[in-house]
């Protein structure tokens, strides 16, 4: 890959890099990643890796928690609250037997659809999924669908 092509979306740091790039343990990244608190980018061999945008996101959840006090349980909360219905424009028929729309304890990616718009979309380049990268952005969001 040349210098060029990498984005802040393409997936490049190890998990032990971004381990010690943000002073977070590879534990405590498996742990946000079984909680649905981030996705890695999966290689073949199930090796992780993750972009720029991941370790932006992964700051944000790391002062979420340690600084604001936020748990996980909360974290997955406020995550569940962004209108994924709204930002990828779900047919109502898909809206009613959706557990992200009518649940709110986990976010949308962490969902496992059948029969619906998602069904076939990798949560990881999903817009929802990309673009929450933090509170501000997510009220944000949340405004500018309730105008």
């Amino acid at each position: 890959m040349k210098p060029e092509e990498i984005t802040k979306e393409t997936p490049i740091y190890t998990i032990s890099v971004v381990s010690e790039l943000l002073n977070i343990s590879t534990h405590t990244l498996r742990m946000y990643e079984r909680e649905g608190l981030i996705i890695p980018y999966k290689k073949h061999s199930n090796h992780r890796l993750y972009s720029q945008n991941d370790l932006e996101k992964l700051t944000y959840i790391r002062n979420a928690i340690k600084d604001k006090k936020i748990s996980i349980s909360a974290m997955k909360m406020i995550y569940s609250l962004i209108p994924c219905w709204k930002i990828i424009n779900c047919p109502e028929e898909d809206r009613n037997n959706c557990k992200a729309y009518n649940y709110f304890d986990t976010p949308c990616w962490t969902m496992v659809h059948y029969n619906n718009v998602c069904s076939n979309k990798n949560c990881r380049e999903c817009e929802v999924y990309k673009e929450q990268t933090n509170c501000k952005r997510i009220k944000e969001v949340i405004k500018e669908f309730t105008k």
